[in-house]
């Protein structure tokens, strides 16, 4: 009888070792002929020929770019259109070649469909998962269209033109010609600003102060006209002046705010500028001055003067 028991705990401690051994050798031999049919799968000749295939898409994406610029160009009323339609046919172009790189580099089956919807899915799941979050933004940016290329869009403290909608990131050209990229996946949270939403025409908004003791008439006719005579002007749309007291650096100012539309968004510092130099010398010429602390002074009948400081 104690025999019998010996034995038994012999056998039990036995398997306690033995089983895990067996288990790690066996996921070893699976791992080897996981790795091993992957490498049967893969087309070498096709990965070499899908080497040409990007580098071809890549080449005629170039000058595909650069036909869509010069066309914009050439007919500026139509350069947004171009653009939109750029960016649409590089989209399907960027999924045909993903698709035909996949369909050339393996032979797909049963077995590999298995093997990718396994572990290594998982895996690479886990290493692209903010690239395919990306790629999905992309696919709900080119849908929604919250902005399209060429608008002009505030994002996160960045404010300039759309140059590209790609499949993972959209590139801003900002007014200081600096590029910046963007993931696609931060638009689906974040709030985006979009200044003419395929238009050419957008509308600028200028502030000009001045003290509350000039003559407000006037320097309101002069930032009119300063907005309707300029060259960059938009004269479809409306030129409006808004006048209204506000408190600058705590005082009392008059502020003079020209709303107008500039014809072309790539014009709009080149607008401000030619605004404000026509506003800036018509107000010199009419003796207008900025806003000032004004002291008053009672005079013996009882009314009050304002005297600038």
């Amino acid at each position: 009888m104690k025999t019998r028991k010996t034995t038994i705990l012999i056998a039990v401690l036995l398997g306690q070792w033995l089983v895990p051994a067996l288990v790690l050798a066996q996921d070893a031999t699976t791992d080897e002929e996981v790795v091993s049919y992957i490498k049967q799968s893969i087309r070498w000749g096709g990965v070499v020929t899908s080497l040409f295939v990007i580098l071809g898409v890549w080449i005629a994406l170039r000058f595909f770019n650069n036909f869509v610029d010069n066309l914009g160009n050439q007919f500026t009323a139509r350069r947004m259109l171009f653009q939109r339609i750029g960016t649409v046919v590089q989209f399907f172009v960027y999924i045909i070649t993903i698709v035909t790189v996949v369909a050339l580099s393996i032979r797909i089956d049963n077995k590999v469909l298995a093997l990718l919807g396994g572990t290594a899915a998982v895996a690479i799941g886990f290493a692209v998962r903010d690239l395919v979050a990306s790629f999905i933004a992309g696919v709900m940016i080119m849908i929604d269209q919250p902005f399209q290329v060429g608008d002009r869009v505030a994002f996160g403290g960045e404010y300039g033109d759309i140059t590209a909608i790609g499949l993972r990131s959209v590139r801003l050209q900002t007014l200081d010609d600096n590029t910046v990229t963007i993931p696609n996946n931060k638009f689906l949270t974040d709030i985006t600003s979009c200044g003419n939403y395929g238009a050419l025409d957008m509308q600028v908004v200028m502030d000009f102060y001045i003290g509350v003791d000039q003559d407000i008439m006037r320097a309101r006719d002069i930032v009119t006209e300063a907005g309707l005579t300029s060259r960059y002007v938009h004269l479809p749309k409306p030129v409006v002046v808004l006048v209204n007291q506000v408190m600058q650096d705590n005082y009392i100012a008059v502020r003079l705010r020209l709303k107008a539309y500039v014809l072309d968004t790539q014009y709009e510092n080149a607008f401000e500028t030619d605004v404000h130099l026509r506003v800036m010398h018509a107000f010199e010429s009419y003796a207008i001055g900025p806003p000032a602390i004004l002291h008053r002074t009672v005079p013996a009948g009882g009314a009050s003067m304002p005297q600038p400081a």
